[in-house]
């Protein structure tokens, strides 16, 4: 039992990685959106954090009790800690050994601390707000978003695996109370895809214990999920991609991984990662 679990959330960690990049809502939902925070996310998918934090700093300057501004800043030091390691890889996701195995040596402990103060603080703010409207839908996603992490830290960073379940359900639980209040949000789908197309790919016997503990998944409808996400998502469309991208690689659809590594790739031209993910899949 505790394998089948090990393997559940490592592989649904991964993909919460790169959510712990964006935060925000869709445009097209209703939501407002912030100049700050925009600059800040494409920053972050630049792989440039000090620069994403300053922008981060002015997002908080001007909407002092903006959550999401706390939880983007979370979102860069967990992203940067991922990075340094190569988490975010072909190499790393698609190797159960290497998944199962979480990051190599011991993470940075400033940006550990920095993580967890942030995380927290964004976690306080999306509460307050709730307490004021109860529908708030970007307190909402606030939430989703720093429990997703927090599973990410649980897991990867510190190997915690059982501990970051509770995490996960609760991101999944708020990420479809967003999607109650703003059914077309299309950021909100891309944890729902995830969760269902990685407990999809699981063995039958696994996946029918999971379900027990009422836990179920579908491959082909977690793709779609993704795929909404990847064409109506704001902040977290490129993330979409990229989650799309991996699980259609798995899938041995290599011309859609292709297609969509190159449109990341022309869109984060400085991103490193994502030129050598195309590069390998050209290759193939």
């Amino acid at each position: 039992m505790r394998e089948i679990r090990v393997r559940f959330i490592l592989r649904f960690i991964i993909f919460w990685t790169m959510l712990a990049l964006a935060h925000g809502a869709c445009a097209a939902s209703g939501m407002p959106t912030n100049p700050q925070l925009d600059e800040s996310f494409r920053l972050m998918y630049e792989l440039r954090f000090d620069a994403a934090r300053i922008r981060l700093g002015a997002c908080r300057e001007a909407d002092p009790e903006d959550s999401l501004c706390a939880a983007a800043e979370a979102a860069s030091y967990l992203f940067e800690e991922f990075n340094q390691k190569g988490v975010l890889t072909s190499a790393f996701f698609l190797n159960d050994e290497r998944l199962l195995g979480g990051i190599e040596g011991s993470p940075d402990n400033e940006r550990t601390a920095a993580f967890l103060a942030a995380n927290q603080r964004a976690r306080k703010m999306a509460k307050t707000s709730l307490a004021k409207s109860p529908q708030h839908p970007g307190a909402l996603l606030t939430l989703a978003l720093t429990d997703g992490m927090q599973g990410d830290f649980e897991a990867l960073i510190k190997k915690r695996q059982l501990r970051s379940l509770s995490f996960i359900r609760r991101a999944e639980k708020e990420a479809n109370a967003l999607l109650r209040v703003e059914p077309d949000n299309g950021d909100a789908y891309v944890a729902l895809g995830a969760a269902n197309y990685i407990i999809g790919c699981m063995p039958a016997y696994k996946r029918m214990v999971l379900w027990f503990g009422g836990i179920r998944g579908d491959r082909q409808a977690g793709m779609n999920q993704l795929q909404m996400a990847a064409t109506r998502g704001h902040y977290l469309k490129p993330l979409a991609k990229i989650m799309l991208a991996l699980a259609a690689e798995r899938e041995h659809q290599f011309d859609l991984a292709r297609s969509l590594f190159t449109d990341l790739n022309n869109e984060f031209p400085t991103n490193p990662v994502f030129a050598h993910e195309l590069a390998l899949l050209k290759s193939r």
